[in-house]
Formats: C-alpha cells, structure tokens, sequence
C-alpha cells in the first residue's frame, strides 16, 4: 500500500544515488516517498543516452510519488587511474619493487603496469607516498626515469583494474574538467539538471570554468544549475572560501579527501566545511560511507548511525548515499533508516537564534527581511515561516539558520522548486501566485490550509516581494493568524 502525500517531518535531505540497484521505475518511486530529496545521476558511468533516460525515469517516478526532487549530475573528472592487468588483478607484496609506467600499452603483472593518467611522472618525485585504491595501498616513490615511475610497496594488497590513485598531501596536476566532463555537462543540460557537481576542483577558477560551460549549455532551455563542488583535494581546503564564493554549494567528498589529508583530519574538516558553507549562504552535502554496511546488510551499524547523526547536528543539508542505493542489495531499507535517524537528530538540536543574530549586519532589505521573519517566527512559536519567492534565495538564507519551524518555499517557477530540494528545512512548493500582493497573500494561505500545514488559530510568518514577482525583491514581512 503506498504511503499518503504529508509534510515531511525531516529537515535534512537525503541524496541518492541511481544505479542498477535502483532503477526500477516502482522502487524509484518508492524510495522517492521515503524520503530521497535528490537523485544524483552518476558520469564515471553510462552513456549519455543512458543519462537522459535515467533522468526521465527519475522525473516519472517524482511525478507518480507527487513529490518533485532535484537531479545532480555528478561529473566524473580526471581519471587518475592505473591501466589493467593481464589477469585483471595482481597481489602487491609488502616491500616489492612495482613500475607505474605511462607509455606502457600491455596489460600489468606484479612488476608494473600502465597508467591512464600519463602525467603521472611529472607530478612525482623521489620520496612521494602515492596511495592507490582508496589508500589500501601504499607506494613510496624511489625514482622518476622517463614515462615511469619506479617504487617500492609499503602497504600491499590486492591491485586490480583501474584503481585510483591520490598523491598524499596532495599536487597532481590534473585539471577538474575534461573534455568529457565538457561533452557530459551538455548532455546533463538536455535534461535541464538542477545541480551540476564539478570533481576535483582545486580553485575557484575550476568552478567558474564550470559555470560558464553549465550557463551556455543550458541557455537555450533558459535554465541556470547550481554548482555543487565536491571537496577532495588537498590543495581546494587553503582555498575553500574562493571556491564556495564561486559555487552553489560543496560536497564533503570523504573518500578521495581522506586519502589524501589522513582519515584523522577528515572529521574536523567536515565540521569546518560544513560551518564554513552555512557562514557564506551556501548549501552543504556531507558524503561518501554513511552506510555502507547497508550494501549488503539490512541494518546500519552504531558507528554508521552516529556518522550519519553527527554530520546533521553539524548543520549539513544533506547527507549522500552512493553504492548503498546504487547497487547495495537494500536500497529502499536504507533511505528508510537515514530518514529516521535525521528525524531523531533533529529532535536534539539547539536552537540558538538570538545569538546566531548578535552583531550580525545585513546590507540587503530581501536577506534582512528573511531574518526577521526567522527571528519573529521563533519568538511567537509560530506553525510556519511561509516565503513568496521567485529565485529561492528567502528560503534559502531562512534555512542557514536553525529552528524547529518549519519553512514552506512557495515559488511558480518549477525549476526554483526543485533546486529547494535540496536546502535544509525548506519544504518547495508550486504555486501560482496573482500579480496583486493582497490576492497573493490570500491563495497562499488557501494552498496552506488545503495541505493541513496550517489550521484556524494557527500564526505564521509570511515574506513575500512588491511588485510581485521580482527575484530578489523580497520586501515584506506579515504575521498572520488562520481565521
């Protein structure tokens, strides 16, 4: 029996990610009203037929489940990767001699193998710790002669297939965007994608590189993306207020980062990245491993749970699934148990308004208004903060903030819409709003009253624009109280 359309009680979204595991038009859908916010569409695999026919299976099942989410492409980026083995995969012994050779054109053995990133030796020196296959293994560089890269194993393991390879600290030269991230960033516009996530930037000019191509891409469908970039190089941490400044958003891609600043630094980074992120009105995605026993169990475990829970006290607006819903064995189970374990974080948040706002300056009577209507709301207990908004950028400022109301995005754009999906606490919804304020007032509170969100007696907060319709333009601020 499918569950019936209410407000989510949950305040930070869920990503997941699409894969053979998933796919299943009725199960998409399924995981959709458990709570999936949005779909990450994943380019390290599939074609771009494949890309546009995923996007449609996603925008199908969203419409079946009456709720829209939002689609971010995740670009793959440079492969910087080993080539393959004869028999697929070798076992490196601890203390062996292996060759990373870029001019090398037959599959590998245990003594070496080719390379698909080929500037490797120019990115290496003698001394260098280069960790392959999410750092399971470990190579110390003894000597750079010509194409190859000579050195000895300090941790081994299995070596197979196109593993990736990380340079501890960081300072492969690789740049973010190839020409297949190029190519794939049309595709990703074709079907209008909300958010574009840009792997391995480094600098703020990666992103606004991005920007550019996503922006043109997409003009004629006259649609904008957001930028999501995804935070795992060593060298984006020194410059991640530049890359924020350039992006909607960033991704605490775990995995890669870990490899290469230490697993040790990374939950330290998190709670900087994600405080960092709010600070500049940006969107945050806390990602990679959140419960990836829930690939092959159907239960999380205690460290998982509390990875999960942490990263929402911390304030992240979402929190990502990959494999586990790409190709684990329980994909619906485990958007169903992240669901329940934001809701029971959320419940143990402080709400700490009054000094989110000492000493704070707002220059822009649009974000000024956002806040007051936050500061109000929470002073009289009010049952909504509703925003009238074109671009999202009301909601989205309301929701850098914690608090335990409840904020409704109504917009008439579609596109505003779904990329509020994504943004913590703010429940998106289409309306179509009259020219006249008055009357506008009057049918968002009827939309109000027709989903149960607010009832006779009940007080809200309402933001809306004079003259109507105009994106940041955000000029008042009513309390009203349901007759």
């Amino acid at each position: 029996m499918k569950s019936t359309l209410r407000p989510p009680r949950r305040s930070t979204k869920i990503v997941a990610t699409l894969g053979p595991a998933s796919s299943d038009p009725a199960l998409l859908e399924e995981m959709i009203r458990a709570g999936v916010n949005v779909v990450r569409l994943n380019f390290s695999h599939g074609s771009a037929q494949d890309h546009i026919d995923r996007a449609q299976r996603v925008r199908d099942a969203a419409q079946r489940a009456g709720r829209e989410v939002a689609i971010m492409a995740d670009l793959q980026g440079p492969k910087i990767r080993v080539g393959k083995f004869a028999e697929g995969k070798v076992q490196l012994e601890t203390g062996a001699k292996f060759v990373l050779d870029a001019s090398r054109t037959e599959p590998g053995d245990i003594h070496g193998v080719g390379l698909d990133y080929k500037e490797l030796p120019q990115d290496v020196k003698p001394g260098d710790v280069l960790l392959l296959n999410d750092g399971l293994i470990v190579l110390t560089v003894d000597a750079v002669r010509g194409e190859q890269v000579h050195t000895q194993v300090t941790i081994g393991g299995e070596l197979s297939n196109n593993k990736g390879i990380n340079k501890k600290g960081g300072g492969l030269t690789a740049p973010a965007l190839t020409a297949k991230d190029m190519e794939d960033i049309k595709t990703a516009m074709s079907f209008q994608a909300d958010y574009v996530a840009v792997s391995f930037p480094k600098n703020a000019t990666d992103m606004e590189m991005a920007r550019q191509l996503a922006n043109v891409a997409a003009a004629e469908f006259k649609h904008k993306p957001g930028l999501i970039a995804k935070i795992e190089r060593a060298e984006a941490i020194p410059q991640l207020e530049q890359i924020l400044r350039a992006s909607d958003g960033i991704m605490v891609a775990r995995g890669d980062l870990a490899v290469e600043v230490g697993n040790a630094a990374v939950p330290a980074l998190q709670k900087h990245m994600i405080r960092l992120a709010r600070e500049h009105d940006k969107v945050v995605i806390t990602a990679t491993q959140m419960m990836e026993s829930m690939i092959t169990n159907p239960v999380p475990t205690r460290a998982e749970v509390s990875d999960v829970a942490n990263a929402v006290l911390d304030g992240t607006d979402a929190v990502m699934l990959s494999a586990e819903t790409a190709a684990g064995k329980y994909p619906l189970e485990t958007v169903r148990e992240m669901a329940q374990i934001c809701e029971a974080a959320e419940a143990a948040e402080q709400v700490e308004l009054d000094a989110d706002f000492t000493g704070k300056h707002f220059n822009r009577i649009d974000q000024t208004i956002a806040m007051g209507a936050l500061f109000t709301a929470h002073h009289l207990d009010a049952k909504a903060l509703v925003a009238l908004t074109e671009s999202g950028s009301t909601a989205l400022w309301m929701s850098r903030h914690r608090i335990h109301i409840p904020i409704y995005a109504l917009t008439s754009k579609l596109s505003t819409q779904r990329k509020m999906a994504l943004y913590r606490n703010v429940r998106p919804l289409l309306m179509d709003t009259s020219a006249d304020r008055d009357t506008a007032l009057e049918q968002a509170e009827s939309h109000l009253k027709k989903r149960n969100i607010v009832q006779k007696g009940d007080v809200y907060a309402i933001t809306c624009g004079e003259p109507m319709g105009s994106p940041g333009g955000t000029n008042m601020l009513k309390i009203c109280q349901v007759s």
